[in-house]
């Protein structure tokens, strides 16, 4: 698991990396377009890994794993044009200057803000969801599940959608719907009797709702963070991913222990506080510039 972490972050990287090379009027439409594949890799993964466990056993899903990256190593070095970074600091001066980078970027303090609520609410989620249809009220198999989280695929339109929008300059409404859109989902669950088949509709709408709201803050605050120029971009890249991977990880924590003190009901209310905290915060964006 940590050399998977370790390495998992090229795929961080790949983005200020198409955002460099993408002229200024399609920065969006690019960075959207990446995240796209970024997100079909995160959702396709759980599905094919329980269809492939289901079929043969877990060994294979490591084993398919290892021979694709080996592939596409030896693609991204051949396919890929050579970048020549423009500053000239050292690597230990360069992860100092990270500091003073976030005391220097409010955009970045709340664009990181903003994702880490909402993401912390995506793992809670997806952490949470396989147990509740794992339980009593569902019963669905591995491969049931694995149906499920392939339904929340759908939500990866909103990245190439979102990255179109923060080019035509509506990153703000399109901020506030991406927060609504991940209220509404956790409400969405409380509307019918769970473990009825109108619940598990319910459910699947709602992980497609959220993976949407999501994603498309995502590409909103990759948009408003390169457009902050080339020089730092890798920097606020990194920064950005690390808030809200972090937030990430603590909402799987904390969605784990939700669903074992008071089951989906205590973890729906915790979800739905996320994002109504985000958007409290970023309701204070224009109290700020009001009283400026």
């Amino acid at each position: 698991m940590l050399f998977v972490g370790l390495g998992s972050v090229a795929v961080q990287i790949l983005i200020p990396y198409a955002a460099h090379l993408a002229h200024e009027a399609k920065r969006g439409r690019v960075v959207g377009n990446v995240s796209v594949g970024l997100l079909l890799g995160i959702m396709l993964s759980r599905p094919f890994s329980s269809f492939i466990t289901a079929l043969s056993s877990w060994h294979v899903v490591y084993f398919a794993s290892c021979t694709i990256m080996i592939l596409l190593a030896l693609v991204l070095r051949f396919a890929l044009p050579r970048r020549v970074p423009t500053t000239r600091l050292g690597y230990g001066a360069l992860l100092a200057s990270m500091a003073h980078i976030v005391r220097t970027t409010p955009v970045l303090r709340r664009r990181a803000l903003y994702q880490a609520f909402l993401f912390a609410a995506f793992s809670l989620f997806w952490t949470t969801t396989p147990l509740l249809l794992a339980g009593p009220d569902f019963g669905l198999t591995q491969r049931g599940i694995g149906l499920f989280a392939l339904a929340g695929v759908a939500g990866a339109i909103a990245a190439p959608l979102a990255g179109r929008i923060a080019d035509r300059g509506w990153s703000r409404p399109a901020t506030v719907f991406a927060m609504l859109c991940v209220a509404v989902a956790f409400l969405m669950t409380h509307i019918a009797r769970s473990g009825s088949t109108l619940s598990l509709a319910l459910l699947v709408a709602a992980a497609v709702v959220l993976d949407f709201g999501v994603q498309t803050n995502l590409v909103l605050g990759y948009r408003d963070l390169f457009a902050l120029g080339a020089a730092h971009r890798s920097r606020l890249n990194g920064l950005y991913m690390a808030t809200f991977f972090i937030a990430g990880a603590i909402g799987s924590g904390v969605g784990g222990w939700a669903y074992a003190q008071g089951s989906w009901p205590l973890v729906s209310w915790i979800g739905l506080a996320l994002p109504v905290a985000a958007l409290l915060c970023f309701a204070t964006e224009f109290m700020s510039r009001e009283s400026a």
